[in-house]
């Protein structure tokens, strides 16, 4: 195998449009997450050129650690829409050692959000549901068979 490959990973970016600081706060007490950086723009060691004028107190750069994951995170970045962040085309699969953590993780990312499909079992899961968070991210929480 290609040693290269191997250490190659994909991590997701969300851009919040000035509402990061809270969604990070609720990944990490939602699903037990460390918050590991949150950089405010007033804090970067360079100022922001040629892009929009950002509230020097919104997020440049955060950063959660759920799990094995590194989810990062922005208020920059959704000009389009008025300012609004817009999650569609994806999901986040989050992954749960058993039942009772998957109904754990997917209760609280229904807090405020809509569930698309309730935690149950399937031909590929003993516990699989799929619920939108109240930012719009779209989550599919599974017990991997």
């Amino acid at each position: 195998m290609n040693a290269t490959l191997t250490t190659t990973k994909i991590e997701p970016y969300l851009q919040f449009g000035g509402r990061c600081e809270e969604a990070l706060e609720f990944y990490r007490k939602s699903l037990d997450g460390e918050v590991v950086m949150m950089m405010r723009f007033k804090d970067s060691p360079e100022p922001c050129e040629g892009g929009p004028k950002m509230d020097e107190n919104q997020i440049m750069h955060g950063s959660i650690k759920i799990g094995e994951t590194m989810l990062m995170a922005t208020d920059f970045g959704c000009s389009e829409g008025g300012g609004q962040a817009g999650f569609s085309g994806f999901s986040l699969s989050l992954s749960a050692t058993d039942e009772a953590q998957a109904n754990k993780y997917f209760n609280a990312l229904s807090n405020g959000g809509k569930v698309e499909m309730p935690l149950g079992k399937t031909f590929f899961s003993p516990c699989f549901g799929v619920v939108q968070d109240k930012f719009g991210v779209n989550w599919m929480v599974i017990v991997p068979a």
